[in-house]
C-alpha cells in the first residue's frame, strides 16, 4: 500500500470518526428540543481541532511503523489530484448552500453545520476516489 493510500484511508476515517462524535454529542444535547437551540459552537470546534490532531497523529505513526516509503511516482501524484477534484465538488455544493441559506435567513446553527457536513463529505468522497483509484486502477 502506498503512502498516499494510507492518507486517504486515514482522512476517511478520521472524517467520519469526527463528525460521528460531533452528531452523538449533539443530539445527546438536545434530548427533546430544537436542534437549532443546541450549544454548538465549542463542540464543533473541539472536534474539528480533535480531528485534525488525530489526522497528524496517525500520518506520522504509519510513517513510522508501516512500510511503505514517501516516494511518489506520475500515478500517485495523478490519483491525488483525481480524488482532490473530486472531493473539492462537495466544498462547492456546501458553499452554496451556505450562501442560499444565509440569504434565507436561516439560523447560524443549520449554515455552520451544512459547511461542516460539506468539508466531511469532501474528505471522505475525495478519499473514497483515492482508494478506488489504487485498489482498481486508475487511466
Amino acid at each position: 500500500m502506498s503512502f498516499d493510500e494510507k492518507r486517504a484511508w486515514i482522512q476517511a476515517v478520521v472524517a467520519v470518526g469526527g463528525y460521528g462524535t460531533y452528531l452523538a454529542i449533539i443530539l445527546g444535547r438536545a434530548g427533546g428540543a430544537p436542534l437549532a437551540e443546541v450549544h454548538y459552537v465549542g463542540t464543533l470546534l473541539w472536534t474539528v481541532g480533535g480531528s485534525i490532531v488525530a489526522g497528524i497523529v496517525l500520518h506520522i505513526l504509519s510513517g513510522m511503523v508501516l512500510p511503505g516509503g514517501t516516494r511518489k511516482d506520475q500515478r500517485d501524484r495523478e490519483i491525488n489530484q483525481f480524488g482532490e477534484h473530486i472531493g473539492q465538488s462537495f466544498v462547492v455544493v456546501g458553499a452554496v448552500a451556505a450562501l442560499l441559506m444565509s440569504l434565507a435567513e436561516l439560523r447560524y446553527f443549520w449554515i455552520a453545520n451544512t459547511i461542516y457536513l460539506a468539508f466531511v463529505l469532501s474528505a471522505v468522497l475525495g478519499s473514497v476516489a483515492k482508494i478506488a483509484a489504487y485498489r482498481r486502477g486508475f487511466q
